[in-house]
């Protein structure tokens, strides 16, 4: 199929997006210009305020982002937490209470580092109350945090940056149990009740306190352990492997459409939540265009005020794995006729490999699908690739192999001045730039 020239192509896509998307005739289109604009005057600039609350905003997406793989991260620091610490009252208490609260087996990492939690605080007041949610609980999180990761100068543990992130887990996992109907994606004040709502795990102090960490460890030569991105070649990877001949037919079905997920949200630059909410509605078809796809999303995380972002997916010949053209060809070819062209657009293949239109594909079932994707092609590191790796890594090769400018890449991620810092970090991280510094100096 990759093998198609220009004109197979065309033909190919007559045939195969018939009654694929939403009819659309051609509207012209307006390309702004930003050689010429003036620089923005100091009143336009984002505040300290903002660029804070953007660094928060992006503390919170790795945490989620890691939460899929928490488990494996959490056991990767058992033994700072050890089974066998004094046996006192306080950490008696402890126990039982954790044994009582939560009863899933599979959680005896998470178990052990709540223990801790306890233990810290009980020893340091017996009138601590373990179950109390309020505004002091931020402060009981980030202060047993220092004690695990503080500087040993200063009477801590030393622990690692990702101690905290290990740490911070087990804890959202406990307040979760303690109260299973509140939010858990929020953390504020109900003035009617005069109660605090959702996870104090989620609470802008600790997510301040979190960054500050984190910033602290990497002046100290620590590397963040937040998502890396996947590359080029790791997309390549994943088509060779999902689409692999010596799969069976339902699997190589189930894997085309992973795969094609994997692409939009990688060249779209989306969060693995965000491509999963495609619908067959937002493809335009416009008659006579086969050198596009073109996509239309209504809102998203960055722009919740409902105003159109969309994406012109054009045909790559070059290089025809990766050619959105020819994954929406797969894609309609795999769902033939049968399948009603609205609604979802990723669908759930059962075991048998029929295609379930009243069964849509979840962010869950497809980040835990790219886990063992990356296990099968044998990634040692492959816990580190989380909801967001699309993103980073569709952004570092928008800017390092087809060579973008910055306000490029802001405009077709959606990105504001405000959210720069965003940008900036998908352009560099820790986890996926160092090994190559041997080559940066080359004289080519």
């Amino acid at each position: 199929m990759f093998d198609l020239t220009m004109h197979e192509l065309e033909i190919s896509l007559c045939r195969k997006l018939r009654g694929f998307g939403t009819l659309k005739t051609r509207v012209p289109v307006t390309v702004m210009s930003t050689k010429n604009t003036p620089p923005p005057s100091e009143k336009t600039l984002p505040s300290d305020e903002q660029i804070e609350d953007e660094l928060c905003l992006l503390d919170l997406e790795d945490a989620d982002s890691l939460l899929l793989h928490v488990q494996d991260l959490v056991s990767q620091h058992l033994d700072e937490f050890p089974e066998d610490q004094v046996d006192d009252d306080a950490a008696r208490y402890a126990a039982q209470m954790t044994k009582a609260s939560i009863t899933d087996g599979t959680r005896d990492g998470h178990l052990r580092i709540i223990k801790h939690y306890i233990t810290f605080h009980l020893r340091r007041n017996k009138k601590w109350d373990a179950k109390r949610v309020d505004e002091k609980t931020p402060h009981d999180i980030t202060v047993f945090i220092t004690q695990k990761c503080g500087p040993v100068e200063q009477g801590f543990e030393g622990r690692k940056y990702s101690t905290a992130v290990s740490t911070r887990a087990a804890l959202t996992m406990w307040y979760k149990n303690l109260r299973p109907n509140e939010s858990l994606t929020e953390w504020r004040l109900d003035s009617v009740t005069n109660t605090w709502r959702g996870l104090p795990t989620r609470s802008r102090n600790v997510s301040q306190f979190m960054v500050g960490l984190e910033k602290t460890k990497a002046k100290s030569g620590e590397v963040s352990s937040s998502a890396r991105a996947l590359a080029l070649e790791d997309i390549h990877r994943l088509y060779k492997y999902c689409l692999n001949s010596d799969l069976s037919l339902a699997q190589r079905r189930a894997g085309t459409i992973r795969y094609v997920a994997y692409l939009l949200a990688w060249l779209m630059l989306l969060r693995i939540d965000e491509v999963i909410k495609l619908r067959f509605e937002n493809v335009d078809k416009i008659p006579g265009e086969r050198r596009y796809i073109h996509i239309s999303l209504n809102t998203r995380k960055q722009n919740q005020t409902g105003l159109l972002h969309s994406w012109r997916l054009h045909a790559n010949d070059g290089d025809p794995i990766i050619c959105p053209v020819r994954a929406f060809i797969l894609l309609a070819s795999l769902y033939g006729p049968e399948i009603k062209k609205t609604g979802p657009l990723f669908l759930h293949v059962t075991a048998q490999g029929a295609v379930m239109q009243s069964q849509p594909l979840t962010a869950s079932a497809l980040s835990r699908s790219l886990s063992r994707d990356l296990q099968g092609l044998g990634y040692a590191a492959w816990a580190l690739y989380g909801t967001h790796s699309f993103r980073r890594g569709g952004c570092q090769y928008r800017i390092k192999v087809k060579r973008w400018s910055a306000d490029m890449v802001a405009a077709w991620g959606g990105w504001s001045q405000v959210e720069a810092v965003t940008m900036f970090r998908y352009f560099y991280s820790p986890n996926d730039n160092h090994e190559f510094m041997h080559d940066y100096d080359r004289n080519v």
